[in-house]
């Protein structure tokens, strides 16, 4: 899963932190004020929601990898399918996202031999915070999103920071640079036991309005939403040429 495009665009993250340490007073005011505003975590940009549902719930992210205000990729995956039943979004570093993914999916592997069965959201929850917390003096650059459907088919969603520091909700989790305007359109448009249609518009519209007013992410986005039956919809791809999987919605 490793993209080395990624790789390359950071890499000039880590010579301009090597110059900056080796001779901090050469960079001019502008630079210094810049390095001082920018946090590390809004570097590549992203905007990742999931909402509950009826029975089901919705997990989406925005496609745009950048550097700063600079646009690399309008096709960078941010969601990833654990199993049938539990998904994971990462906002943060381009690079670190990619690694702590391959991290959990060699744990959830090591699980499914161990236990000879696919590991339940709580479980996912608590063995993605220890990962992060046992590299909480150089920790990764993430936060991530999990959704999940129990046994009982009831949603689960929660979110964490960078040290695994864990945030249960009922109705929805944000991350990334859209998070401010992300909270804000999911308590205005956020309904509860909706259903899976109903849930999709919501999160999208959420979604699309959130971006709109974050210029480190956006450029379309990617919904899932997932359903008691283990029926995976995959909508909202490619928001740019307005094309879903047989349907149309235009983005206003």
């Amino acid at each position: 899963m490793f993209d080395p495009s990624i790789a390359q665009a950071n890499s000039s993250l880590f010579t301009f932190t090597f110059s900056i340490r080796s001779s901090p007073h050469s960079l001019p005011d502008s630079a210094q004020t810049l390095l001082l505003l920018m946090s590390i975590f809004e570097y590549n940009g992203s905007a990742v929601v999931a909402m509950v549902g009826k029975n089901c719930f919705a997990i989406a992210s925005d496609r745009r990898l950048g550097v700063q205000l600079q646009t690399i990729a309008t096709d960078f995956q941010k969601i990833f399918q654990i199993h049938d039943r539990l998904f994971l979004g990462l906002s943060g570093l381009g690079t670190d996202m990619q690694t702590l993914y391959q991290r959990l999916v060699f744990r959830h592997k090591l699980y499914q031999l161990r236990e000879e069965r696919d590991m339940k959201p709580e479980t996912f929850a608590s063995i993605v915070s220890a990962i992060l917390y046992e590299k909480r003096f150089g920790p990764y650059f993430c936060q991530p999103v999990i959704a999940g459907l129990g046994d009982d088919d009831k949603p689960f969603i929660c979110t964490m920071d960078s040290i695994g520091a864990k945030e249960l909700a009922k109705d929805f989790v944000v991350a990334g640079t859209s998070s401010e305007s992300l909270y804000g359109a999911c308590e205005a448009m956020f309904k509860p036991n909706m259903e899976p249609e109903e849930l999709f518009e919501t999160v999208s519209q959420a979604l699309l309005a959130s971006v709109d007013r974050d210029c480190l992410a956006g450029w379309g986005g990617h919904v899932y939403v997932v359903k008691s039956s283990k029926e995976v919809t995959m909508l909202g791809e490619n928001w740019g040429m307005k094309e879903k999987l047989g349907r149309t919605i235009v983005a206003e």
